[in-house]
């Protein structure tokens, strides 16, 4: 599975990370000392990202304007069909298929990125990124994921040539779409996060006799990043700046509770922007969404809210000073 993103981020000892800075530094001088007669050594620099990005756009398009999936099973649907996406390409006796291009199911989605989240050094801030996205229509019933939880799924990576990279088509997998950020869970790559909450679950669960289970009318698509919400300059997929495409069947959504304080993961998003590292109550170096006592008073979270029966969580505020208590050091 590839899907992990390129780095790790250590939000508990922050100075681990000048600690990691320097050793990288005098192992690339040691490196670099050692193969200074070496006279077959290139050094390639990074690309920029505006660069990329921009060449990206234009494969994906070009990509989506000459393939198709096979909508007219997905609407006339055989019995055996097993409701999986399937794309190739428009020609010979499918030369008359309605391209991905002008599917109305396909949407897109804009996001900037900066190269400091590269660790490039040309300082070119919002360079667009466009992810593009297809759910086949009347799939899914369930719940959608946050970008925080947990899905059960099966999924085929490939890079625009048609190499697959990645697959689980035969076995589904569970899969955090967060993490933990650290080597053993590092969570997943930005454009599947930020894909993934498009589609639906499935519903009607059989489990077999071998312990597996089988989930109906599950949500199916496909969905189309620029290198930049995936790998960039990495070679996870076998190709540096490579755009791709993955076909998804999500099974099942779990949502997250990572610090199992009874607060899901996507609720400790305090300031509703996404990133989850930078909501951090007490300071003590743990974000809130791996910290069962999130305002540092020695009292658990989980013993500062309320669920009732049906699992529905309120947060009590007993000082009513408009803070509630688990996230109120003084209540």
């Amino acid at each position: 599975m590839y899907l992990a993103p390129l780095y790790t981020v250590n939000f508990t000892l922050m100075g681990m990370n000048r600690f990691f800075l320097v050793v990288m530094v005098v192992g690339l001088v040691w490196s670099c000392g050692n193969d200074d007669n070496d006279p077959d050594l290139i050094v390639v620099p990074p690309r920029p990202l505006s660069e990329v990005s921009t060449e990206n756009e234009a494969d994906i398009k070009a990509y989506l304007q000459t393939h198709f999936y096979n909508y007219e099973e997905f609407e006339n649907p055989t019995e055996d069909f097993d409701f999986r996406v399937r794309i190739d390409t428009i020609a010979g006796e499918n030369a008359d298929k309605t391209s991905l291009f002008d599917r109305p199911e396909l949407m897109s989605e804009v996001f900037n990125l900066d190269s400091e989240q590269f660790r490039l050094d040309d300082e070119e801030n919002d360079v667009p990124h466009t992810l593009y996205y297809l759910v086949v229509p009347d799939t899914g019933v369930g719940p959608s994921p946050t970008q925080v939880d947990s899905v059960y799924l099966r999924y085929e990576g490939s890079r625009l040539d048609g190499t697959v990279f990645d697959s689980n088509l035969g076995s589904p997998i569970w899969l955090d779409l967060q993490g933990t950020l650290t080597q053993s869970n590092p969570g997943t790559i930005q454009g599947f996060k930020e894909g993934l909450p498009r589609f639906r679950s499935g519903d009607n669960i059989i489990v077999n006799d071998d312990g597996t289970f089988e989930v109906e009318n599950f949500g199916a698509g496909i969905i189309f990043m620029p290198s930049g919400l995936a790998y960039f300059s990495g070679t996870q997929p076998g190709e540096a700046y490579a755009p791709l495409v993955f076909t998804i069947e999500l099974l099942v959504t779990n949502t997250a509770d990572h610090d199992r304080d009874t607060v899901p993961s996507f609720m400790e998003d305090l300031d509703n922007n996404g990133n989850l590292f930078d909501d951090n109550t007490d300071e003590d170096g743990f974000p809130n969404y791996l910290d069962n006592d999130d305002d540092g008073d020695g009292i658990a979270t989980s013993d500062e809210v309320d669920i009732d029966e049906d699992g529905n969580i309120s947060f009590p505020d007993s000082d009513g000073d408009g803070t509630p208590d688990y996230l109120d050091p003084d209540s």
